[in-house]
């Protein structure tokens, strides 16, 4: 039997989820305040600001979707990538997506 070691792109996946989850984070933090000053109704009122929520909330609700599904789609990949492999699963893996 192969002797199994971490599997590379576990290990970069896992990376990966780190790394992107503070920083949606803070894109949808950078787009909840503004939409939240702006339906207190003490930011601007009148027909073009009602042209412009609805743009607002468009943009909310995408970059919230996205966001959303970026991390559902790395933690779905994450939990059905193997944690270890074969040496030589591992030295393809490396060579593949070019991990150290």
């Amino acid at each position: 039997m192969a002797k199994l070691v971490p599997n590379p792109l576990h290990a970069a996946l896992g990376d990966a989820l780190r790394t992107v989850e503070p920083l949606i984070q803070e894109i949808e933090s950078g787009i909840e305040t503004p939409y939240r000053d702006f339906h207190e109704g003490k930011v601007w009122s009148g027909p073009t600001a009602k042209q412009f929520d609805a743009q607002l909330v468009q943009h909310r609700t995408r970059v919230r979707g996205a966001g959303e599904k970026i991390i559902s789609d790395l933690q779905r990949t994450l939990a059905i990538t193997p944690r270890q492999v074969s040496e030589e699963e591992a030295k393809m893996i490396k060579q593949r997506y070019g991990l150290p």
